[in-house]
């Protein structure tokens, strides 16, 4: 039975569905889980996935579901309320269904964005834990990054302060490191725009190495994007080991290795390897994995968690973050690459709000209510705005896959703006069916589950987009005219000379292309909307994740730190001092 979402908060969902909650020796039971499996932590588990992936490897994988979304307002179209209530409709239909998804950052749960729980019916429990810090993967990503950075600035004060022979009675080999050329900042998990610029080590000469220094956002880090992508224990002591922290004068990488600080980053992320085990509110089993940052890196639920879903379920739900130009191209061309995995179904979630924005709506703001085009009928803006969804499944369909569009309902949709979506989808040849998974949980999502049942039986030649032979000034431009729908590519003096370097070398030769652009648009700058036409993307940098083997093409300006808003969301978040429940969390 759906509780009322018109009601009750979200907060007040999860606190009532999590009475019923079932408990780690329940869960093992219910999925059929040796006791060596399962990892209690407390109310909640992690799966020790080596374990599960060694005794099921040899079973069949199940279908593979991905779920990705229309070019959003600032606002979001509801993905992860998309895959929650995916899975509670599989649920209703009695499959044996899972999903994955990332774990939320404390900065956009502290700020303007909130928790990435979903939200009414379709939302994941334990929402407080999940929504502030979970089982501490982001704490322990956050001390492995900064032990990195003690491990460098210590460095640079003991060569600073000593020569080769007094270096070498100490036992270190001089590095050389160039303070102007330093790739990582400090890491914090909340939105500090005070942090973005700092000055470091001031004081005498044992306070360290006075240099300009700043903070990202935790989920911002490279080491992120390595749980991401790492398949097990060794393949992330590897990658940690070959993160270049900084360069030395001679232009020459400085890696976690030569700072002889990666075994113990490892050490610090050793528990981060084992998805954490939360469900919906309708109690169907859904996996906690890695964190978001998608415009900057993978931007999804992590490659293990996905492996051990196909393994453990016949139908497997994951995400991508943001819409289908950023989170499904990186799914499609990097994810799926790495992982060898082929996904059966992508869902394309969509809102008629955001396709009346890229009809030329008024402008959507954070914190501010919605202009009466949103909220009334207004079938000539929703047509106009249509051409973006339009763009987005052409953009899923060039990878062999036939998507499902879920319009994902809004109280203040009406029956003729449905009908219209649905018409004009359905003539563009990809299924379409309306979710209203929000206010009813899974007896909402029947219609879309039964789409994706369908689709999962469908034939899928999957194929990506570029080979990695391919070189990278090439792929970037087959990426800006194939999905952005750009006209091609203008590059900077640097990152041309970037280019033509990365491209020379053939140590990079395999490394993903992990492109770095708005969400908030097809093309580089946000307040383009729709699907624009004539333009071309300005790429001026290429960052390089050498651990993850990442090459990075950055259009526009994009901040490793976000800024808190003058609204943010922890002006609501209290506690009940009786009997210490979280409340407020959105």
């Amino acid at each position: 039975m759906a509780y009322d979402a018109t009601k009750m908060a979200d907060w007040q969902i999860a606190e009532a569905a999590e009475k019923k909650m079932p408990t780690p020796d329940e869960w093992r039971d219910k999925l059929g889980l040796e006791k060596e499996e399962i990892i209690p932590y407390g109310r909640i588990a992690k799966l020790d996935f080596m374990k599960i992936i060694d005794r099921l490897g040899k079973k069949p994988d199940g279908k593979y579901i991905e779920v990705t979304a229309i070019t959003p307002t600032p606002l979001g179209e509801g993905k992860t309320t998309t895959s929650m209530g995916l899975i509670e409709g599989f649920g209703k239909r009695g499959k044996n269904i899972g999903g994955a998804i990332r774990q939320p950052s404390g900065g956009p749960t502290m700020n303007i964005k909130g928790t990435a729980a979903g939200g009414g019916n379709a939302l994941l429990i334990p929402m407080t834990e999940f929504s502030m810090g979970l089982t501490g993967d982001i704490n322990d990503i956050t001390n492995a990054h900064n032990l990195a950075m003690i491990a460098l600035t210590a460095r640079m004060q003991h060569e600073f302060n000593y020569d080769d022979v007094q270096l070498a009675k100490r036992n270190l080999k001089r590095l050389d490191i160039d303070p102007r050329r330093i790739e990582i900042k400090w890491a914090i998990d909340f939105c500090a725009q005070a942090l973005r610029n700092i000055i470091i080590g001031m004081g005498g000469k044992m306070d360290g190495f006075m240099m300009q220094s700043g903070f990202q956002i935790t989920v911002s880090s490279e080491l992120m994007a390595i749980l991401s992508i790492a398949r097990d224990l060794k393949d992330l002591r590897e990658m940690i080991g070959n993160v270049t922290i900084a360069y030395d004068k001679k232009g020459n990488p400085v890696t976690a290795d030569d700072l002889e600080v990666g075994g113990a980053m490892t050490a610090w992320m050793r528990n981060t390897i084992n998805p954490t085990l939360g469900c919906t509110v309708e109690y169907q089993p859904c996996m906690i994995h890695a964190g978001p940052f998608a415009n900057i890196a993978v931007g999804q639920s992590s490659i293990i968690a996905d492996r051990v879903g196909l393994k453990m379920f016949d139908y497997h739900v994951t995400e991508s973050g943001f819409a289908a130009d950023i989170g499904f191209e990186k799914f499609w061309n990097v994810k799926c690459r790495l992982s060898g995995l082929k996904p059966n179904v992508s869902v394309i979630t969509a809102t008629i709000r955001a396709m009346k924005m890229h009809g030329g709506g008024p402008r959507v703001v954070p914190g501010r209510p919605l202009a009466e085009e949103y909220t009334k009928e207004n079938l000539g803006l929703l047509e106009k705005g249509i051409d973006n969804l339009f763009h987005l499944i052409g953009v899923v369909k060039k990878s062999g896959i036939k998507p499902v569009v879920c319009i994902n309902a809004f109280h203040t949709d009406t029956k003729n703006e449905i009908a219209l979506v649905r018409k004009l989808v359905e003539k563009s040849g990809a299924r379409c069916a309306l979710s209203e998974h929000w206010l009813k949980g899974g007896d909402g999502a029947l219609e879309l589950t039964d789409a994706v049942i369908d689709a999962c039986e469908e034939k899928v030649d999957f194929k990506h987009l570029y080979p990695l032979e391919l070189p990278l000034r090439e792929r970037v431009d087959r990426i800006v005219r194939e999905v952005y729908g750009g006209d091609g590519v203008t590059w900077s003096a640097e990152a041309e000379e970037k280019a033509k370097r990365f491209e020379s070398d053939p140590v990079y030769k395999d490394f993903n292309t992990m492109m770095v652009k708005t969400h908030l648009s097809l093309s580089h700058d946000p307040a383009l909307k729709g699907v624009p036409k004539g333009w071309k993307l300005p790429v001026r940098d290429i960052l390089l994740f050498s651990g993850a083997r990442f090459l990075c093409p950055v259009a526009g300006t994009i901040s490793l730190m976000p800024g808190t808003s003058s609204d943010p969301a922890y002006r609501k978040v209290d506690v009940d001092v009786k009997t210490g429940s979280v409340e407020g969390l959105f």
